[in-house]
């Protein structure tokens, strides 16, 4: 639906969100096929691997006669989304599209492949530093106390914090589009540092499992990512201004 200019009208904004939506989880649905039919070994080199490195070991235990089936279930999920997020990506930027004028619509393909790369990257990131989360959190009781983790909870846990680090990574993405948009500048971020970092670890504490060493964990990265964000939006604004 449009109007007269040939302009999207609110109900055909969330007609097409609503086929943008359907689009990412048929993407999600297929490409979670693989990881239900591999969860197994899924579990043992996402979830069980990063334990090896802690002392004293956890136990993964379940309480529940169907946590397993279930378990199988949000591995499938979890891996159809984190395998699907090219096109997630492509859905959501073609969503946005409609509003950039004509050469702004040209970083839409970059962006996509942009946003790609920084999510893996940030839940990359997130789990060669699980283990060193783990260890702190393990040793933490010393031998007073035997880890025995809730598989369920363990799985929860693990997946919150790299969603949230993949999402963070987005930050360069961001700040590069708004800035050939005109939206944002550099200055504007230097200007608002001091209200950034407080905003980052508001954000830390939200994104991350209530303890001091998962919400720093995120914070310094975000920090840094906010300093490239700075770079990578004075170059866009270079880039718009030629």
């Amino acid at each position: 639906m449009t109007d007269d200019k040939g302009e999207l009208s609110f109900l055909g904004h969330l007609e097409e969100l609503r086929w943008r939506l359907i689009k990412a989880a048929i993407a999600i649905m297929v490409c979670a096929i693989p990881s239900g039919i591999f969860w197994k070994k899924i579990l043992d080199f996402v979830l069980i691997y990063p334990l090896r490195h802690t002392s004293p070991r956890p136990k993964l235990i379940y309480t529940n006669p169907s946590e397993s089936v279930v378990l199988s279930f949000k591995i499938a999920i979890a891996g159809g989304l984190i395998a699907a997020s090219p096109i997630i990506f492509y859905q959501l930027w073609r969503f946005i599209s409609p509003g950039l004028y004509r050469n702004e619509k040209k970083v839409i393909l970059p962006a996509v492949f942009a946003s790609t790369f920084f999510f893996i990257g940030g839940i990359a990131f997130s789990y060669y530093t699980f283990p060193i989360l783990l260890r702190f959190l393990t040793a933490y009781a010393g031998s007073r106390l035997d880890p025995m983790f809730k598989i369920d909870e363990y799985f929860t846990f693990l997946l919150k914090i790299s969603l949230s680090f993949g999402a963070v990574f987005e930050l360069p993405v961001i700040s590069y589009v708004l800035a050939r948009m005109g939206v944002l500048t550099a200055g504007f971020l230097i200007k608002k540092f001091r209200y950034a970092i407080v905003a980052i670890f508001i954000a830390a504490a939200i994104l991350t499992p209530p303890d001091v060493i998962s919400q720093t964990m995120l914070a310094g990265p975000l920090l840094l990512l906010y300093g490239i964000s700075v770079i990578v939006a004075a170059v866009a604004s270079r880039r718009k201004a030629e």
